[in-house]
């Protein structure tokens, strides 16, 4: 939560209503200090200070003076000078005069310069001994209320300092003035960023991209493409896993809604389109910016300034269409947004967790970073990253990358000329952080069985368990190329679909496919005769009902029906050599009919779905062991 300097300027104008005793009595003194006063309630801080210095130097034993010049010397951020001047009149609490308030004083003082210095510890100590001596009505004030919350989240933070190491990245990356706003593509490959010549009107924003070398150094960086950078600022943008989808911000175009908005290109046969506004549905007529995508880009977290809010600036959201649209940007809510600021979102690649910059929750000072789980639903109560990711100053943002080894960030600094420099650092991500189960990030390709030519096919990886696709991406026109993302723990099923046609099914526990680095994927054009295993379809031993966990199967074999709607289909049952033959026959049947039967309840005219039982007749692989005998019971659909 934000400590406001000016709290410390309002509180004692508050006061000064108030009867008030001095630590020294001299007239002429106080005369310097009452005008400084007065010159604080118009806000000539600067000549304030001055009459301060003149109450000093006129008494030097003047305690309130001291206090009083440091705290707007720190309204200022001159955190050095009214360190100087605090000390100072410290030196002479010990004299006849001073009373338990003025401890009090500078308790509360030095409690306020410990923690704009970020000296945690010192700022708990001081606070600690001196909250003894704060009366009660001071105690009742917003004013301590704020400050004990922050000695609370102290004390348990302090002693809690996670273990990092910041480094700079190599050149070329950091070659220009400013760079900000890192992200990477789910395999650490190529990294994007918002590059700027200077902090000029005229110093415009782009995108530059640069990609990992096999030797583990970076390209030189260059410009996304020239249908994205234009004359107009280009920058703060979120990727798909794969870098197929780029949704960025651009501000003052002719075409937006207000003067930021968010813009959409997607790559194709290996070429980024010309984006376009993201319209009405996302965009308003206020500032609509810092973009995260969900991995497979079907969810789209940004930050906006818009009516409607908690206030400030709030996270929101809009969900990908199946037509490709964008529902209408939503508030992100609570327990995430509050009345102060909340920016700069970034969803983690399993979109379980979600980051962000946040003043409204409890921290440190100023801007911290903040992570929020999706649990049940519902994203649960934002976590502090703690010490030494956060700390007094502002931290602006966080992308992690899908393996969870690094956090890469920006880092402002000053040049040798003086002016403002911004580059791009990275840290080693704790471990004590849980970013939940490991994911494998693989690829492959998809290409026609009959022909070779690559096929931009739809790749959806769905958990079995609940029939919620986890991720979806789309294979490379061009070359057929594509990513997926695996979590190490979910049992799910790989399903490659492109209308005209047969779909590709995979069990991804029992095919391994997390350990198959260059995944061939060949799909067979719908014909009659052509025919495909029908997997992740369930049975109980020696059962014919079907279990829910193939319900994602079912599903898009109707899906592939109502596509194709010129084509009928054969459903065929298959035994291992597990009982008498005619059993086995029997059992075959009843499973090709249970799916069936679900086929013509969602709608389909039974004279499209044929059935029949072929026993242990036709064994995929020998029935030697009890792996392939799993394989050879099983459902086929064949075209006719």
């Amino acid at each position: 939560m934000r400590r406001i300097f000016a709290v410390f300027v309002l509180f004692f104008i508050c006061s000064l209503a108030q009867a008030q005793t001095y630590s020294i009595i001299d007239g002429r003194a106080i005369k310097f200090f009452k005008e400084a006063e007065e010159l604080t309630l118009s806000r000539q801080y600067d000549k304030a200070i001055e009459k301060y210095q003149d109450a000093i130097n006129r008494e030097a034993s003047f305690l309130e003076a001291y206090v009083k010049m440091s705290q707007l010397l720190m309204t200022q951020g001159r955190i050095e000078e009214a360190e100087t001047v605090a000390i100072a009149g410290k030196s002479r609490l010990g004299g006849k005069n001073a009373s338990p308030k003025n401890v009090a004083d500078y308790g509360w003082l030095f409690t306020n310069l410990y923690l704009d210095k970020g000296e945690f510890q010192k700022a708990f100590d001081e606070f600690q001994n001196s909250d003894p001596l704060f009366d009660a009505d001071f105690k009742k004030t917003v004013y301590y209320v704020q400050m004990k919350e922050q000695m609370d989240f102290l004390e348990n933070q302090l002693g809690q300092a996670k273990a990092i190491t910041k480094e700079k990245l190599d050149e070329p990356i950091n070659q220009f003035q400013l760079q900000y706003f890192p992200v990477l593509t789910a395999d650490g490959e190529q990294i994007l960023f918002t590059k700027r010549d200077g902090t000029g009107n005229f110093d415009k924003e782009d995108i530059f991209t640069s990609y990992l070398e096999p030797d583990g150094t970076w390209t030189p960086p260059v410009g996304i493409a020239s249908t994205i950078n234009s004359q107009y600022n280009e920058g703060t943008c979120s990727v798909t896993a794969d870098g197929n989808i780029l949704i960025y911000t651009s501000c003052d175009a002719p075409d937006s809604q207000g003067s930021c908005d968010l813009y959409i290109a997607y790559k194709t046969n290996g070429i980024w389109q010309r984006p376009k506004n993201m319209g009405k549905e996302v965009n308003s007529r206020s500032w609509d910016s810092q973009p995260s995508l969900s991995a497979d880009g079907r969810i789209l977290f940004f930050s906006s300034n818009r009516r409607g809010g908690f206030g400030g600036n709030d996270i929101w959201y809009s969900v990908r269409q199946e037509d490709g649209s964008w529902s209408e940007a939503q508030n992100l809510g609570e327990p995430v947004n509050t009345a102060k600021d909340e920016v700069s979102p970034f969803m983690f690649f399993n979109n379980e967790i979600l980051f962000f910059a946040s003043e409204g929750h409890q921290g440190f000072g100023g801007m911290d970073i903040f992570l929020s789980r999706v649990e049940g639903g519902e994203f649960t109560e934002p976590e502090n990253l703690g010490l030494p990711i956060n700390d007094h100053l502002d931290q602006v943002a966080l992308f992690i990358t899908a393996q969870k080894d690094y956090a890469y960030f920006t880092e402002l600094t000053s040049a040798e000329n003086g002016n403002d420099r911004s580059l791009l650092y990275r840290f080693n991500f704790p471990e004590e952080i849980y970013l939940g189960e490991n994911l494998t990030v693989t690829g492959g390709k998809v290409f026609n069985a009959k022909t070779g030519e690559p096929i931009d096919a739809t790749l959806s990886l769905v958990s079995l368990a609940n029939d919620s696709t986890l991720y979806e991406f789309k294979a490379d026109g061009k070359t057929g190329e594509f990513m997926m993302l695996y979590p190490e723990k979910s049992i799910s099923g790989l399903y490659v679909e492109k209308k005209g046609f047969l779909p590709k099914i995979y069990n991804v526990e029992r095919d391994k496919l997390q350990n198959v680095k260059d995944l061939d994927v060949e799909l067979v054009p719908v014909a009659p005769g052509e025919e495909f295993v029908f997997e992740n379809i369930f049975f109980d031993f020696d059962k014919y009902d079907l279990k829910p966990e193939s319900l994602s199967s079912l599903k898009r074999l109707l899906k592939f029906l109502k596509e194709n709607s010129n084509v009928n289909i054969l459903i065929s049952g298959h035994t291992d050599n597990v009982g008498s033959p005619s059993y086995n026959q029997e059992l075959s049947l009843k499973r090709a009919q249970s799916v069936q039967q679900y086929l013509v309840e969602q709608g389909m005219h039974p004279g499209r779905v044929m059935v029949e039982g072929k026993g242990d007749k036709e064994p995929m692989v020998p029935n030697t062991n009890s792996q392939n005998q799993a394989l050879n019971r099983r459902i086929t659909v064949k075209v006719l």
